[in-house]
């Protein structure tokens, strides 16, 4: 029999400020008043900067960003406050609550080392002016605001994941840590899997970091499309990193275990970065259908402003899509079993292991997880769609050839992504549903990651001239 639900506490009571009923009419407007007075404030900030190419450098860059944090950091309880003078309803539910705290954490951490960040944007810009390009280029910033947002996702998750430990009554779960059983091997091929997926391993994360670094020293792959191949070789060097160190190290001890804090850490981001490997190929994806069915208009559509548009909607997509499932997963009881047959922390396994009522989960998992792969698939689709019927509108052994040259390694990626999602749940298998659901982790984990690199540098002329330039380079500086 299910348990109910594990917190007694199904939602909180908001006092709102300490203010007389008399005077809530007079406050209401003057906190509306500020708080429109931020948001429109802020948002005029960052057009401004977006429009104004003289504000293009480093100090209004990170202006822009503190200034949409601060909209988002008054957002997250101001409208709710305002909403509860207006209605007298100060009851907001338990999931409402846990989610605000996260963002209020998140948002405020965000602040705090902006700020510092801009602090030392000003020490270079007086102590160092004459080098100031040169120490604030564009791939600092970029990796100070990365850095930002980061940090500050780990710092929200952890004070989220312990707040909802806390709240989960002790008598209803008992569970501590889980045991995963990892990869169904025996015993004495233990040494020969380790050798085989370390090495596996470290060809994807060497080939991807080798890709970054190509296309940040070469100048003519700073373009959209290796603007996103690199954020996809960094994704899937992350997604990688998640699962595979700690199967490996379970392999090499054979200790089993992992703590309770970290099975749910380790699923949060496994869902984030298989989500935002999805919607970077439907990114590219949309990149390629610009290239070949609007060649002169690419650099027009194509520009700077909408590729960050569309890798921060994939990032902020991706982190929403997590923290709910998450958040959901928190609230569960594991009483009884805490074997996980995978070897890793996989949503569905851990579900099973629940003693609560997981509909929401299920819910939730067909609604927002249905979401971000019918919109990420629907979107490669219609792009190739398109670049097709292009090519048989004009058809010619020159096109066919330049459009393959142009989107032939996406296209690969791609095939091979959704190729196994359909091969391994859409043909039968004459093993069990759980050896199938391993072998399609281990796809996704470990040979798709390994393979894109070779893609990308065996059938990409560009990254080959690149990978040459750089090899010419280093033996001419060794001499």
């Amino acid at each position: 029999m299910r348990l109910q639900n594990q917190s007694s506490v199904s939602e909180f009571l908001l006092l709102g400020l300490p203010i007389r009923l008399e005077q809530q009419a007079m406050f209401f407007a003057l906190f509306l008043g500020m708080y429109l007075t931020t948001v429109l404030g802020n948002l005029l900030i960052i057009l401004l900067i977006r429009l104004d190419s003289r504000l293009h450098t480093p100090m209004y860059f990170f202006l822009s960003h503190l200034a949409l944090t601060d909209v988002s950091f008054s957002s997250v309880t101001v409208p709710k406050m305002l909403m509860n003078m207006h209605t007298q309803d100060q009851s907001i539910p338990y999931a409402g609550c846990v989610t605000q705290m996260y963002f209020f954490i998140f948002f405020g951490c965000i602040d705090n080392l902006l700020l510092g960040v801009m602090a030392y944007d000003r020490y270079v810009a007086i102590c160092h002016p004459l080098h100031y390009t040169a120490i604030m280029r564009e791939n600092l910033c970029f990796s100070l605001v990365a850095g930002s947002w980061l940090f500050s996702c780990s710092s929200a998750m952890s004070h989220t994941l312990s707040l909802a430990r806390i709240m989960r009554s002790e008598n209803q779960s008992s569970v501590s840590e889980f045991c995963l059983l990892g990869l169904p091997i025996r015993p004495e091929q233990q040494g020969m899997f380790f050798i085989l997926f370390l090495g596996m391993y470290l060809t994807p994360v060497l080939g991807n970091l080798l890709i970054i670094l190509l296309i940040r020293l070469d100048s003519r792959l700073h373009t959209p499309m290796y603007f996103f191949l690199s954020h996809l070789a960094l994704t899937d060097v992350s997604f990688s990193s998640v699962t595979v160190p700690k199967m490996l190290m379970n392999m090499h001890t054979q200790d089993q275990s992992i703590p309770y804090a970290g099975c749910v850490t380790q699923m949060y981001f496994f869902i984030l970065f298989g989500c935002i490997d999805n919607l970077l190929l439907a990114a590219m994806a949309y990149d390629r259908y610009v290239a070949i069915c609007h060649p002169l208009h690419y650099t027009t559509i194509m520009r700077e402003e909408l590729c960050i548009f569309l890798l921060a909607g994939s990032w902020l997509l991706s982190c929403a899509s997590a923290l709910s499932h998450t958040l959901l997963l928190a609230r569960l009881s594991f009483c009884a079993d805490s074997t996980i047959p995978h070897f890793f922390c996989d949503l569905a396994a851990l579900l099973k292991l629940s003693c609560s009522d997981t509909s929401l989960n299920e819910m939730v998992i067909f609604g927002v997880g249905g979401f971000v792969i019918i919109l990420s698939f629907t979107g490669v689709l219609v792009s190739y769609g398109h670049i097709g019927a292009t090519i048989l509108r004009f058809p010619s052994i020159k096109g066919i050839c330049k459009a393959l040259s142009t989107c032939g390694s996406h296209f690969s990626v791609v095939f091979l992504f959704y190729g196994t999602i359909v091969v391994l749940y859409f043909f039968p298998s004459s093993s069990n549903s759980t050896d199938k659901d391993i072998i399609a982790s281990v796809m996704y984990t470990v040979v798709t990651p390994m393979l894109n690199p070779f893609i990308y540098s065996l059938r990409n002329r560009d990254m080959k001239g690149a990978m040459g330039k750089l090899v010419r380079r280093e033996i001419f500086l060794s001499k």
